[in-house]
């Protein structure tokens, strides 16, 4: 039997589940190309490649290769050249859905932090002090809470709030206002969502349409008192305005797991701000996440390159439907 080559971005991890699921079928190697040349070296020769949002498969990556299939763990499949797979043939596999649970509860970790100071708090007993000096948080219970984006994310989000008995207004064109009915939520404006919430979790997909989308003039029209979530992409919110927001005042503060650059640098002004949170794009790593969405990864890669079809729910291009 012939073994399959495949790189395996170091951020795929427990990296054990995946040697486990491919059952020696395939030679690994697991790293973390610093650029563009290095990742095409990496791949060259290779029949798969297993990523996550780490590697950015651009055209000119995906045509300086041989490979038969992207297996992308995860929804958002922004990092891949989705057109040049296509025009390719490379058929490209994800997880969509698989995550969202997991993405929905640090979305709420990230805003009861935020809201209650859970950094300010403990940087201050870090530092020897007490509850003397310390900022006031602020309730969510009967808050307004915005949504922008009300897929599989925003909907857990929706449903793990009720508990606090909040007003949703949610912002999703792509979503029908009936659907928003199940969780208790207003699909709405997303003026409306920014001017009458409390908070602002942003959990949509980047595209071209929301790329930018909580800009200046979107953070300035929001309550000097509400708090910003971001758990979709770095992108679609504009780190020079929300920085500004907040040294000015007119942001409470904000909680970030994804940043417009990532890694996030050392030097990033966000670190110096009060009442921002911060964590390195792990709001999907959890075990039974990781777990789940390397077994379907895998399942779905071994299917592809033995001619075989997969559920299209996980395929983001499929050459043998387009032929």
């Amino acid at each position: 039997m012939t073994t399959r080559s495949a790189f395996v971005d170091r951020d795929v991890q427990p990296v054990d589940r995946l040697v486990a699921d491919l059952d020696g079928e395939f030679e690994l190697t697991v790293g973390e190309p610093a650029d563009e040349d290095a990742l095409i070296e990496a791949l060259s020769g290779m029949d798969a490649v297993f990523t996550t949002s780490r590697l950015t498969l651009s055209e000119r990556v995906l045509e300086a290769t041989s490979l038969d299939v992207v297996a992308k763990i995860g929804t958002g499949i922004d990092n891949v050249d989705l057109a040049a797979a296509e025009r390719l043939g490379i058929p490209v596999t994800h997880t969509p859905g698989l995550n969202a649970l997991s993405v929905a509860e640090h979305t709420v970790a990230l805003l009861l932090a935020v809201a209650r100071r859970i950094g300010q708090t403990q940087d201050l007993l870090r530092a020897g002090g007490w509850r003397d000096d310390a900022p006031f948080g602020t309730q969510l219970s009967g808050k307004t809470v915005g949504l922008v984006g009300f897929g599989n994310v925003g909907r857990r989000v929706a449903t793990l709030l009720s508990g606090f008995r909040p007003t949703l207004l949610a912002y999703d064109p792509y979503v029908r206002p009936i659907d928003g009915e199940l969780v208790g939520a207003e699909l709405t404006s997303l003026d409306r969502v920014l001017t009458e919430s409390d908070a602002v979790c942003v959990t949509a997909e980047l595209t071209d349409e929301t790329r930018g989308c909580i800009d200046g003039a979107a953070l300035g029209s929001m309550k000097s008192s509400a708090f910003l979530v971001n758990t979709g992409r770095g992108p679609l919110v504009e780190t020079d305005a929300l920085v500004e927001a907040i040294r000015e005042g007119n942001l409470a503060g904000a909680g970030l797991d994804v940043f417009e650059e990532e890694p996030l640098p050392a030097d990033s002004p966000l670190h110096g701000l009060d009442n921002v949170v911060t964590t390195p794009h792990v709001a999907a790593m959890t075990t039974e996440y990781r777990r789940d969405g390397i077994d379907t990864l895998t399942e779905n890669t071994m299917a592809l390159l033995n001619g075989e079809t997969v559920d299209p729910a996980y395929m983001a291009v499929d050459p043998a439907r387009s032929e």
